[in-house]
């Protein structure tokens, strides 16, 4: 006799095991590559060279106007001011213009957990928990829950813009467009034909250039390799800070980027720390119950979240060797009432902290083992290490034959980011063996490269005029 709860075996020697919740059934049902085959007659590949711009699209003055709501008012100058360097700049610091613009392209509403930002420049190296080097997304303040789709057309215009920048002829420009697209289809066949654990575990490494083809690379990867390593909370700490009298050490202004803050502000900054001990996994208590917080100071970041509030904490442990904390502020993501207006839900967000922390594990293979979230004086952080072995390729600066090899790369990492929550037989089965959606997608991100120049200028123009402040060469 069978006991209550026990399973069943039936005739066949299958043994019936109840369905449990959050696993797959079974037996399996229908095939995730024929479903996504079967979206090509609905979306066909194709369509996704389309640009469709309307007449109510904002004017880029009013765009970045408008991204400015909710920042420091002193700073959005020197945002303005960076974007208006180059097209490639301009597009690092609209991405919710950008994102007004894809909700009105061809999707197939494959879903995945998006960086939401995905330019050429936000891929980048850090140290894991060893200090062995990663490859990977580096930057997920947009990320979201969204069409896969975004990503990888954003990648792509922005490998254009910054070949035009390298001083790469237009065929070279394209063709980095279209071989990141074509490193993304295969990397994500590649994945599908893998064991599910291995699929996921796949490591985004220095390995990965030989599986992209993108040799060309290797020096340049080893000399930003190279300096990486000795990008640390340490390195940055001896230059950016002074020794007290009584011991301890404090933050040295460094204007305009580096500077002081009151101490109310240091206090509630300091304060916030122990709600972001809270959302850590236990194990990593004790590494932090080691250190003591000295110092506070405010660091004026990169382009894109220029004006938002990022401050940097001083952590010292009992041989005065320093641990620096970035606590900086989380704003909602920018593509958000563009995934409405696309006609997705919009996402159910509990803090946009905790967003942008779950977002980056959800699409990184190794994450920093210090990210969390806070909040300070009711505004949402992130918390993450700071200069935590930190490394990046300038793709506006490589050479001009190198821009493809990056195209290589930055695409195959995209795909495996996007596989840990699409499934890569489901986007396998759409993107296919052969050319097409490279040939597509390609094809947009030329026409969008051209209308980032546009918009480019006419910021320039909002510039010059005064319409809009801007700090140049800051």
């Amino acid at each position: 006799m069978t006991g209550i709860g026990e399973a069943q075996t039936a005739e066949s020697g299958i043994r019936r095991l109840p369905q449990v919740r959050g696993f797959a059934a079974w037996p399996v049902e229908g095939s995730p590559k024929e479903e996504g085959k079967a979206l090509r007659k609905q979306v066909p590949r194709s369509a996704h060279a389309a640009l469709d711009l309307d007449g109510s699209r904002p004017h880029a003055a009013t765009a970045v106007e408008e991204s400015h709501r909710g920042r420091i008012a002193e700073l959005t100058p020197i945002r303005a001011g960076r974007m208006a360097a180059t097209p490639f700049a301009f597009l690092r610091g609209s991405a919710g213009l950008m994102g007004y613009d894809l909700a009105r392209t061809p999707m197939t509403r494959i879903r995945a957990q998006i960086c939401g930002d995905a330019h050429a420049a936000n891929f980048g190296l850090y140290g894991d928990a060893r200090g062995d080097l990663v490859i990977d997304l580096n930057d997920f303040d947009e990320t979201v829950n969204g069409p896969w789709e975004w990503d990888l057309k954003r990648l792509a215009a922005s490998l254009v813009l910054a070949g035009r920048e390298a001083g790469a002829d237009e065929d070279q420009c394209r063709k980095a467009a279209y071989d990141a697209t074509g490193a993304y289809r295969r990397t994500m066949r590649l994945l599908a034909k893998l064991p599910v654990l291995d699929a996921w575990n796949a490591i985004a490494d220095e390995e990965l250039v030989s599986h992209t083809d993108a040799h060309d690379l290797l020096g340049t990867l080893e000399r930003v390799s190279e300096k990486a390593r000795a990008n640390t909370s340490g390195r940055f700490a001896a230059k950016s800070t002074e020794q007290l009298e009584g011991g301890g050490r404090r933050f040295v202004e460094s204007l305009p980027v580096l500077r002081g803050v009151p101490d109310a502000e240091a206090t509630a900054v300091a304060a916030a720390l122990e709600e972001y001990v809270t959302t850590l996994s236990e194990d990593r208590l004790p590494l932090l119950a080691r250190h003591t917080v000295h110092d506070v100071a405010f660091r004026v970041v990169g382009t894109g979240s220029v004006g938002t509030r990022s401050y940097v904490v001083l952590l010292l442990d009992h041989r005065e060797e320093s641990l620096v904390l970035q606590v900086k502020e989380a704003r909602p993501s920018a593509l958000v009432p563009h995934l409405v207006t696309a006609g997705f839900e919009a996402p159910a967000v509990e803090h946009e902290g905790r967003r942008v922390v779950l977002g980056q594990k959800r699409m990184q293979v190794v994450s920093d083992i210090l990210l969390g979230w806070t909040s300070v004086e009711g505004r949402p952080f992130q918390v993450r290490q700071f200069r935590n072995r930190k490394g990046s390729v300038d793709p506006a600066a490589l050479a001009a034959d190198q821009i493809d090899d990056y195209g290589r790369m930055t695409g195959a990492l995209l795909a495996r980011a996007h596989s840990h929550s699409a499934d890569p037989r489901l986007l396998a089965g759409y993107c296919g063996k052969n050319e097409e959606l490279d040939e597509a997608i390609a094809q947009f991100a030329v026409a969008y490269a051209d209308r980032t120049e546009a918009d480019h200028a006419d910021l320039v123009a909002a510039v010059r005029s005064g319409r809009v402040a801007a700090e140049l060469g800051v």
